[in-house]
C-alpha cells in the first residue's frame, strides 16, 4: 500500500478530536449516540468510535443488524449514522440530554457515565469522536463502509492493544491534559484501524483504498498528492507509474471511480479549500500553489467545481446541496482549465 497518499490525505482533511466519554455499564444497558452537531458544532463530518475495555456488548446502526464487540476491540462508525451500543442486540435508548453534553464538552477529562447501580460491572467503554473535513473532496470517507470493527480480543496486542491500555490509564488517573492525550491517541488508533481494513480488503474490491493498495495506482496517487501543482498529463503520470496511458486510465477509473485528471483537479481544489479556510494566503498565491497561472482561471474553476467562489468559501459559505453538479465533468474538461 502506498502510505504517502494516505498520510497526505489525513493531513489535508485535518482530523481533530472532540468530547470523550467513559462509560461503565451493568446489564441491561443501552446508550444512543448524540447528534453530531451537539458534539462538535460546525464540523464537516464526525467519526465516532467505541473501545470496549471490559466485558462484551453489541453495536448497531439504528435499523441495521447488530455487531458483537468483545473486550479489546474497537468499533468505528464512519458516516455519522445514529447508532446504539447495548448489552443485547435489540435494546433501544435515547440520546444523551443537552445538559449532559454541555457539561461533557466543558470537561477537561473524559466525562464519566455510570450505568452500574447495585451489581457488578458488565462492560466498560471509552467513546470518542474525530471531526474531519468532508468537503469539498474526501475520497477516504467515500471509500469507507459505515462500520469497521478491529482489534485483538485474545491478547490485546499491537497498537490497538496499546491504545486500550493507555486510554484506560488516562481515564482512570484523570490527569491534566487527558483530553489532549486521548485526542492524539485517537488519531493514531484511527490510522491503525484504516491500515487493518485496507489489508483485509478482498482482491476484487474497488474504491480509493483499493487503489492505494495497487502498487502502480498507489504510485500515481502519491505523485498527485505530493506534486499537485505539477503540469501533469496522463502520459507523464502513466510513465512515472510504470503503466501505459490506456492501462492507467482504465485501472484508475475502475478502482478509484474517476479518471486520473479528474482526480487531480478535485485534489487541487481540496488543497485550495484548506488554504482558503486557514486564511494565511491570498487567492493569487493559492492559485499558483496548486498549478494555476492566473487567479482568474483558478477562481472560475473553483466556482465551477465547488459551487461558490473562493472568497465565499473563505468566509465559510458553502454551496447548497446539488448546486456544484459541475464537479462531475470529465477529467479532460477539468484539465483544460489548468495552465
Amino acid at each position: 500500500m502506498a502510505g504517502d497518499a494516505l498520510s497526505d490525505l489525513l493531513k489535508t482533511v485535518r482530523l481533530t478530536g472532540a468530547t470523550f466519554f467513559d462509560i461503565a455499564a451493568q446489564d441491561p444497558w443501552a446508550v444512543c449516540s448524540p447528534a453530531p452537531a451537539s458534539i462538535l458544532p460546525g464540523a464537516d463530518h464526525l467519526i465516532s468510535y467505541h473501545v470496549l475495555t471490559a466485558g462484551r456488548c453489541f453495536a448497531r446502526i439504528i435499523g441495521k443488524e447488530a455487531i458483537l464487540v468483545e473486550a479489546g476491540e474497537v468499533v468505528v462508525f464512519t458516516k455519522s449514522d445514529p447508532h446504539i451500543m447495548s448489552s443485547t442486540p435489540d435494546l433501544g435508548a435515547d440520546p444523551p440530554t443537552a445538559d449532559v453534553l454541555e457539561i461533557a464538552a466543558a470537561s477537561q477529562t473524559p466525562f464519566p457515565i455510570n450505568y452500574v447501580k447495585d451489581g457488578s460491572l458488565s462492560a466498560r467503554l471509552v467513546c470518542g469522536y474525530l471531526a474531519c473535513d468532508a468537503l469539498p473532496f474526501n475520497p477516504l470517507l467515500e471509500a469507507l463502509p459505515p462500520v469497521i470493527k478491529a482489534g485483538d480480543v485474545k491478547g490485546h496486542g499491537g497498537w490497538l492493544g496499546l491504545f486500550i491500555k493507555l486510554a484506560v490509564s488516562e481515564v482512570a488517573e484523570k490527569r491534566a491534559g487527558s483530553e489532549t492525550v486521548l485526542t492524539k491517541l485517537s488519531e493514531l488508533m484511527f490510522v491503525d484501524v484504516l491500515r487493518r481494513y485496507v489489508e483485509s480488503l478482498p482482491p476484487q474490491q474497488t474504491g480509493w483504498l483499493a487503489g492505494l493498495r495497487d502498487p502502480h495506482l498507489g504510485r500515481a496517487l502519491a505523485l498527485i498528492h505530493d506534486r499537485p501543482a505539477h503540469s501533469w498529463t496522463l502520459e507523464a503520470l502513466a510513465k512515472e507509474s510504470a503503466l501505459s496511458r490506456t492501462v492507467l486510465a482504465e485501472r484508475f477509473t475502475r478502482l478509484v471511480g474517476m479518471p486520473p485528471m479528474h482526480y487531480l483537479a478535485k485534489w487541487r481544489m481540496q488543497i485550495a479549500s484548506e488554504l482558503l479556510s486557514a486564511g494565511n494566503s491570498n487567492v493569487a498565491n493559492i492559485a499558483a500553489e496548486i498549478g494555476y497561472e492566473s487567479e482568474a482561471a483558478f477562481s472560475r474553476a473553483f466556482k465551477k467545481m465547488i459551487g461558490v467562489p473562493p472568497s465565499a468559501w473563505r468566509l465559510g459559505i458553502r454551496a447548497a446541496s446539488g448546486s456544484a453538479s459541475e464537479a462531475s465533468e470529465t477529467g479532460g474538461e477539468l484539465a483544460d482549465k489548468q495552465r
